[in-house]
């Protein structure tokens, strides 16, 4: 399906792949003096080379086995001790028979047994086996023929059956011609399922049901570069986004059997059109395929669609501050200096709770929802959180606002610079428990803690790339050249790669002049969907980057939540602050 108003042009010969009449094959048949390699040998090779249906060449000859023929294989065949004395050695034969075989397909019946014969025997004499493509008729026979059409898959049923010139009679030069008359006739019935390009052999043996496999022609066209890519349904309905370094040998692999996903083959039975948008960096294949999936929300897409869903724990704004759960973060009315208490966001509502439920096993916040006045009402009494000492019951006055700002500015500092209250409580009640077998009740105070470290973590972490108002980036690249990034706000707003040899710094400047203008968020939030930002800072912070330019902001608290997002670094804290680790400080 074109696009509407697009150019009309026909796919080169490089972008749909090689198309069969044009492939040359090398069709091989080799007799032996028995079945294994390891303790027998070639006694015949006979090989013949077509294209087009046209036959280029032969190459017959009797090898020397360095050994008698048994009876039987002499029975069979009709090769005798005496046929291959004097008839040349493997060694003096593999030089010619490589050569032969280059820049071919190697064809045979029952492959496997032919090509070990022959790599075994250029490993004995020091030859280096081609990186040659090998096809079995075998396999090709199996997925064309049905056993309804014939007893079984023998080279001399199939050439019967598909009336070959050459009847097969165990020598093998009339084998190797028989054997090509039966290639032609499966890929000729191959071909209606779509098995129509050299690129297509590697999978025509899979058992990809034919429906599928005609899909394959979406392929056809696609350009060899990173991107993305989308598949599309009649309607238009963008049905599912991936990325790839090579668009057009990713998607065909959906028309293979190396895709086993059920989804995925009902996606694919659903699709009319792929839709690719080439990227100049494999961060900007990353990003446009996270956008597209918010965007179009692709039913066969399960990663994170829905920014709005990811929730943030917040410290609220009123005389007796509480921790709520949040969907965005918005500007509360902080006093001048002081940012707003996030953390987050979480991938679910249940994970934020678990953070807030760390929050409130550490300090003495009230839990209640309503806004309480600052002038406790008349008759008001305390909750049982106050009898158990876990709140310091400020709506009836037990506790007033200067007592209850300490409290806050203890949580503020857990959820913005450093979580040692929150990791302290947790280890030693961690502990307690461990060392009285209540491994399940350790297990969620574990979780809780690692739920609210990760939350604090990923906040940091996104306050620091969003502060960034303009951040200039490079990354050289192996072949030459660089990849350049403008980053604002969190938000990756245009990014390319220079030429190798050719000054980066011009191509930076047209770059940052052209590139996308985000509104400033509200920190610690980004200008971008929070897996985005993720995607940038996992960028900026591989080996080789180089930051071009960056506000005074980029920085991160010395004993701040990240130093504890590795869950072996987490482990051990817990452990060094544990009742052992609390006792010794």
């Amino acid at each position: 399906m074109q696009q509407p108003g697009a150019l009309a042009l026909q796919p080169t010969l490089e972008e749909i792949g090689t198309p069969l009449a044009e492939v040359t094959f090398v069709v091989l048949d080799l007799e032996t003096t028995g079945g294994s390699p390891t303790t027998s040998a070639i006694t015949e090779i006979g090989a013949v080379k077509v294209r087009g249906g046209e036959v280029l060449g032969e190459l017959q000859t009797l090898v020397d086995p360095g050994g008698p023929v048994p009876a039987y294989i002499a029975t069979l065949t009709g090769i005798t001790t005496s046929m291959v004395h004097g008839a040349p050695r493997i060694e003096q034969v593999l030089p010619g028979l490589l050569e032969f075989l280059h820049g071919a397909v190697l064809v045979a019946h029952n492959a496997a047994f032919d090509v070990g014969f022959l790599k075994a025997a250029a490993r004995d004499h020091g030859y280096a086996w081609p990186a040659i493509q090998v096809l079995d008729t075998v396999a090709l026979a199996r997925r064309a023929v049905g056993r309804d059409e014939v007893p079984n898959h023998k080279l001399g049923t199939l050439a019967g059956y598909f009336r070959a010139t050459v009847t097969p009679d165990h020598r093998a030069l009339s084998d190797a011609r028989a054997t090509v008359d039966v290639l032609h006739a499966l890929l000729g019935r191959l071909a209606p399922l779509g098995v129509t390009h050299l690129e297509d052999l590697a999978t025509a043996t899979d058992p990809v049901p034919p429906a599928r496999r005609r899909k394959r022609h979406l392929a056809d066209g696609l350009p060899d570069a990173p991107g993305v890519y989308q598949f599309r349904d009649a309607r238009g309905e963008v049905l599912y986004v991936g990325t790839s370094t090579s668009i057009r040998t990713r998607v065909r692999t959906y028309f293979t059997a190396s895709e086993h996903r059920r989804r995925m083959n009902e996606m694919v039975m659903l699709a009319e059109e792929v839709v690719p948008v080439v990227c100049g960096t494999t961060l900007e294949a990353r990003v446009r395929e996270l956008r597209l999936i918010a965007e179009h929300a692709p039913r066969y897409n399960r990663r994170s669609r829905f920014p709005e869903r990811m929730p943030w724990v917040r410290l609220t704004v009123e005389p007796f501050p509480r921790l709520s759960v949040t969907r965005e973060v918005r500007p509360e009315g902080q006093p001048p200096g002081r940012v707003e208490a996030h953390i987050g966001p979480f991938s679910s509502r249940a994970t934020a709770q678990r953070a807030i439920e760390a929050l409130h096993a550490t300090f003495a916040v009230r839990q209640c929802s309503p806004r309480l006045p600052r002038t406790p009402a008349p008759g008001a009494s305390p909750c049982a959180l106050a009898g158990m000492g876990r709140c310091g019951a400020p709506c009836t006055g037990g506790q007033d606002e200067v007592a209850y700002a300490a409290v806050v500015d203890a949580i503020r500092t857990a959820m913005l610079t450093d979580p040692g209250p929150v990791l302290d409580v947790h280890a030693a009640r961690i502990a307690a428990l461990t060392a009285e077998e209540r491994y399940e009740e350790a297990a969620a105070w574990r979780d809780q803690l690692t739920a609210f470290l990760r939350g604090a973590a990923r906040a940091q972490r996104s306050a620091r790339l969003s502060a960034q108002s303009e951040l200039h980036a490079a990354r050289a690249v192996p072949e030459g050249g660089w990849e350049l990034v403008v980053v604002r706000h969190g938000r990756l707003c245009g990014t390319t790669t220079s030429p190798a040899g050719v000054d980066p710094r011009p191509l930076l400047e047209a770059l940052v002049a052209t590139a996308e203008q985000p509104g400033a968020p509200v920190l610690p939030a980004s200008a971008a969907h929070p897996e985005e930002t993720d995607l940038v800072l996992a960028w900026l912070e591989q080996p080789g980057v180089r930051l071009v330019e960056a506000g005074d902001h980029w920085a991160c608290p010395v004993r701040g939540a990240e130093r504890l997002t590795d869950a072996a670094a987490t482990a051990a804290a817990v452990a060094a602050a544990g009742p052992t680790g609390l006792a010794a400080a």
